[in-house]
């Protein structure tokens, strides 16, 4: 499946592969594995979705840094990254990319012309939607229902997307006999256009609705709750299904992601699912042991130090960083030690230090005036 390979590996270029290399990568497979050149064989078909799903990613910029960064694991989930089922779908997604690699005016893709003449005229699903949110460290810890407002398109109402008056319907277009483009021979070959009646549509609206003015679409701001779980990292996304762009000609809504970035915390760090900070102790406290009260994201924690701890040792709290995504448990908080000495002492701590050197027979600076004065 396409999930296990490597996309630089499936497109065959190296990591550090420029655009035009990766372009020229999927027209060749494009071209060798196309549905309609290789009838009846599930492998070469296959592998024609496996190339369109690496090329989705490898030609975004941010898609393929974020593969970089975390593989396919970056697109888990409905991540946004694409692993097609369904072979129409890559030339829906890909119509111009299919124009450009196979011939643009002279009929685009010379093999599935008639494929996406008809999708054309049918309903057809709105595009999916990204919106970015940034959360806290603590809401992180915690987990949260967030709402979130954007603006969009969304199917008409009125006339369920058809664009036509209530009552009426689209009626299919005389010029192009409802495939959306007209052919014109040119000596040896034949020159597809967009229909100029219907605007490649295929089909054309006598009445329009008032509504959408014949769209079949109205502007629409959204305002949705969505629930974010804990133990998100930035780069996660969660898909909201059809929370998305409506869709055409009454077809269905697209997909929301929303793409999470948690902000830098000024006293945690974080690896994973395991959280890091500094414990302060006095020099007593490190040489003594003590039980020392620390603040967490989510309260207040007693964290034992054994006695002679030492400066730059680490006291692992366990359960107290992060939780893991899909209830698989909870990450540690890890805190490294920092021995904090005085800078002046009174006259009696002064005393009782002077006699536990001399008793150890370590030798010390004579009493004067200074830092402990």
């Amino acid at each position: 499946m396409a999930e296990s390979r490597d996309f630089y590996e499936v497109l065959g270029v190296s990591k550090g592969a420029d655009l035009d290399t990766i372009k020229k990568a999927y027209r060749k497979l494009a071209f060798q594995y196309h549905p309609d050149k290789n009838p009846g064989d599930k492998a070469a078909e296959e592998k024609f979705k496996e190339a369109a799903s690496a090329y989705e990613i490898l030609s975004d910029a941010d898609k393929r840094a974020r593969y970089d960064r975390f593989g396919h694991a970056a697109f888990q989930g409905g991540g946004g990254g694409g692993h097609y089922q369904n072979v129409d779908d890559i030339f829906a997604n890909f119509s111009d990319i299919f124009g450009d690699f196979f011939g643009g005016g002279f009929g685009g893709d010379p093999f599935s012309q008639g494929r996406r003449r008809s999708r054309n005229t049918g309903p057809s699903r709105g595009s999916d939607l990204r919106y970015r949110t940034e959360l806290s460290l603590e809401e992180v810890v915690q987990g949260l229902e967030k709402e979130i407002e954007f603006d969009t398109e969304a199917s008409c109402e009125t006339c369920n997307g058809s664009g036509a008056k209530k009552g009426t319907s689209p009626t299919t277009c005389g010029t192009c006999g409802g495939q959306g483009q007209v052919i014109a021979r040119q000596g040896f070959f034949q020159v597809a256009t967009t229909c100029p009646t219907c605007q490649g549509n295929g089909q054309v609206i006598k009445e329009k609705c008032g509504s959408c003015s014949g769209r079949g679409r109205v502007k629409a701001h959204r305002k949705i709750r969505v629930t974010i779980p804990a133990g998100v990292d930035t780069g996660t996304q969660l898909r909201v299904t059809g929370e998305g762009e409506g869709g055409f000609r009454g077809g269905p809504a697209g997909d929301l992601y929303v793409e999470v970035l948690v902000r830098d915390h000024d006293r945690f760090e974080r690896e994973g699912s395991h959280l890091y900070s500094t414990l302060s102790i006095s020099y007593l406290q490190a040489l003594l042991g003590a039980e020392v009260e620390f603040k967490t994201l989510l309260g207040k924690e007693n964290v034992r130090v054994p006695a002679g701890t030492q400066p730059g040792a680490r006291i692992r709290v366990e359960g107290q960083g992060v939780p893991m995504l899909r209830g698989r448990g909870q990450g540690d908080l890890i805190l490294q030690v920092e021995v904090k000495l005085p800078t002046k002492l009174s006259r009696e701590e002064e005393k009782l230090l002077r006699q536990i050197a001399e008793d150890k027979g370590e030798s010390v600076s004579a009493a004067k005036k200074g830092i402990f004065g």
